[in-house]
């Protein structure tokens, strides 16, 4: 039996991996934040869904491989574990993470990402020279 929030969450992954912002926005509430850990160009909080997309749509630039490994559901919310593998002017990145998903009325009100090596996701997200 597939839950909502489980069907919520192969929908985030879907969006992402295929680029389909729009679908992605319908997922989320306006007011919606993704907050990412580290120092780099996707490090931060975005706030509203305008800026959650800019980012989804910025780290899809960077040419990852999102492996969907892992979909975990508590009462509420849900995560999802995912594994990130990209290659961009040498530099490899290459992580685990749990990207942990707020949810309200059915949507997703809040996200933050949880990730296995920061100072490499430090080293792969800069701005492309």
């Amino acid at each position: 039996m597939t839950t909502d929030s489980e069907a919520l969450a192969n929908a985030f992954h879907g969006a992402l991996v295929a680029k389909d912002w729009e679908g992605m926005r319908t997922l989320f509430h306006d007011d919606a934040t993704w907050t990412l850990p580290g120092d780099n160009v996707i490090s931060g909080q975005a706030a509203g869904v305008d800026e959650v997309i800019d980012r989804a749509k910025l780290i899809a630039s960077y040419g990852l491989s999102f492996k969907l490994e892992h979909i975990l559901l508590s009462r509420d919310n849900m995560a999802l574990g995912l594994h990130n593998t990209a290659e961009r002017d040498g530099i490899r990145l290459d992580e685990h993470l749990a990207t942990v998903c707020r949810l309200r009325d059915g949507r997703i009100a809040e996200v933050e990402t949880f990730l296995s090596d920061i100072p490499g996701m430090n080293r792969f997200f800069v701005r492309p020279s």
